[in-house]
């Protein structure tokens, strides 16, 4: 059922689910436990920034890796972060983005997305 608010639902791949663990785990390894949570709250409030939909401003179309895929910086609103949202319109759902995968910005992002992703 579509969100009366006009807000988009956002749904998380279990891929994205595991990335999200991954790099937080790394996170909090290399730097602790302190800016590990200081980067969940930017992870978390680049997804939440989906629910606008995937016509934000700062979403780049990707149609070189897959079509209908996108992808949204972390680094936005003053926060920092290497990471990308991976992420397309969900075609069997009305306003709902599905998250594929959550990868750092170095990375060949068309060789971490499986065929099934794209």
């Amino acid at each position: 059922m579509p969100d009366p608010s006009g807000q988009w639902n956002v749904r998380l791949a279990a891929r994205a689910e595991k990335d999200l663990r991954e790099i937080i785990s790394w996170t909090a390894e290399q730097f602790g436990e302190k800016q590990a949570r200081v980067y969940a709250g930017t992870l978390s409030a680049a997804i939440v920034a989906l629910k606008g939909g995937p016509d934000l401003l700062a979403v780049r179309r990707r149609g070189e890796i897959g079509s209908g895929i996108c992808t949204l910086h972390v680094a936005r609103g003053g926060r920092k972060g290497r990471h990308l949202l991976v992420f397309r319109a969900a075609p069997d759902r009305a306003r709902t983005v599905d998250v594929l995968r959550v990868l750092h910005d170095a990375m060949d992002l068309p060789s971490r997305l499986t065929p099934e992703d794209r």
